[in-house]
């Protein structure tokens, strides 16, 4: 365990790796914790691997990682925030929710993104008042979750969009249009 522990603080990027591809599906709580940790490592490679050893584990691991949503640390809680929504945790979902008002820009965008992908009809309104943040990242996040929620939204807000010169943004733009009859 401590060995563990060790080569995840100080080990280098491909032995980091391979400890976390070895323990994606651990039910030891302290590994657990230790892999939600590399979720802020200074490697993408190792971030982008602890994020899939965490969504690929089958246990019962849902408290750790809605826990982890309280963390000080922003790529914790954003990027545990998307686990959480791969691992289809319907059960995160209020948790989620307060992440629309953190501090980071990233960890809003994050949250919106988890909330579209669970499809989380009970955070409407949260995701319609995004629509109005001041990052650019965080609206087309909430834009997508609108999308993906089955939501339109009024000619006159499409409008009042379609004012920042965005490519992505416009993109989406068009897809809300052809949402159904519901608005947000």
């Amino acid at each position: 365990m401590r060995n563990i522990k060790e080569i995840l603080d100080l080990g280098t990027v491909e032995e980091k790796i391979k400890i976390l591809e070895s323990h994606s599906s651990t039910k030891n709580t302290e590994i657990i914790q230790k892999i939600i940790s590399k979720l802020d490592d200074d490697d993408i490679k190792v971030r982008g691997e602890a994020f899939s050893a965490l969504v690929l584990n089958e246990n019962e691991i849902s408290d750790l990682l809605i826990n982890s949503l309280r963390s000080q640390n922003k790529n914790i809680k954003g990027y545990a925030s998307l686990v959480l929504a791969n691992r289809n945790d319907c059960n995160a979902i209020p948790e989620i929710i307060k992440l629309t008002n953190d501090q980071s820009s990233m960890v809003r965008a994050c949250a919106l993104g988890a909330l579209g992908y669970l499809k989380a009809k009970q955070a409407k309104d949260v995701i319609h008042n995004c629509l109005y943040d001041s990052n650019l990242e965080v609206r087309k996040s909430a834009l997508q979750a609108t999308i993906n929620l089955g939501y339109s939204l009024s000619e006159d807000k499409i409008k009042e969009m379609f004012r920042e010169k965005d490519s992505e943004l416009e993109r989406l733009l068009v897809n809300v249009k052809k949402s159904g009859p519901k608005g947000i």
